[in-house]
Parts: structure tokens; C-alpha cells; sequence
């Protein structure tokens, strides 16, 4: 069901649809995007930093960042371009986060299933403590 909205980058009112902004947003960002596409193709650009290809198109490193993210620009061949990761903002190639920053969110979660298999297992000594009754059957568990 297409809804009536302010496009988020012009406030211009549109249509919502497929896509989130407004078609003349749309076709000015495609054709950022070409401009940015078409300057690193060429073999001599392919080693620019983030900033230099910025400079040189004059696209925002904001709008490349979202390129890179949204798929649409791959940096195997791009030895020099990177974009900060989600939570540290160190400088990566892909992802969204940084593998120190993955490792760390990782034994996080780590740590808190072990405490919470420790907590399920006092409850459970708990629960046996205040059974009125025992059978031999419990007790060799």
C-alpha cells in the first residue's frame, strides 16, 4: 500500500513506494553514484583513499559509505578505500563491525549464556532442596 510522505532529504512531499526517498533524490543519488563508479573503473583511481575519491567527485564520503554498504560498490579491488566500523569506528572493507568489536560482542554474549546456565542450575538445586521427599533415584543424579 503506497502512503503519502515528506522525503527525508528534500522534505518534498512523494508517494512512498519501493523507494524511501523522492524520484529527483533518487536520480541525483544514481547519478552520484555513476560519477563515483565511473572514476574508480579507471585502473589509475583504484588505490584513492575514501577522501581522494570524495575530493576528486565531489560526492560525499557519507553518500559512497551508503553505496558501499547498500552492496552496489565492492572494495576487493580498492586496497585504500575502507569506512569506519558501527561501534569503535575503526577504518574496515566489510561488515558493519570490526572484528576486535565482533570478538568482543561475541565473548559478551559468551559470558552471559554462562550465567544464565549457572543461574538455571542453582534454581534447579534450589527447587531440590525445598522437595520434601527425596528418592534414591534423585539422590544419584
Amino acid at each position: 500500500m503506497n502512503d503519502l510522505d515528506n522525503c527525508p532529504r528534500c522534505s518534498k512531499l512523494f508517494v512512498k513506494g519501493i523507494r524511501p526517498i523522492c524520484q529527483s533524490c533518487f536520480k541525483e543519488r544514481e547519478e552520484k553514484f555513476q560519477t563515483v563508479y565511473t572514476y574508480i573503473r579507471k585502473k589509475k583511481n583504484r588505490k584513492a583513499t575514501m577522501l581522494e575519491v570524495s575530493n576528486e567527485t565531489g560526492v560525499a564520503e557519507t553518500d559512497i559509505i551508503q553505496f558501499i554498504k547498500e552492496g552496489r560498490l565492492h572494495l576487493h579491488h580498492l586496497p585504500n578505500m575502507a569506512y569506519p566500523c558501527e561501534s569503535c569506528g575503526r577504518e574496515i572493507q566489510e561488515g558493519r563491525i570490526c572484528d576486535t568489536c565482533s570478538q568482543g560482542i561475541q565473548s559478551t554474549l559468551k559470558r552471559e549464556e554462562i550465567e544464565k546456565e549457572r543461574k538455571r542450575r542453582l534454581n534447579e538445586r534450589e527447587k531440590q532442596k525445598n522437595k520434601t521427599y527425596h528418592s534414591l533415584q534423585d539422590r544419584l543424579k
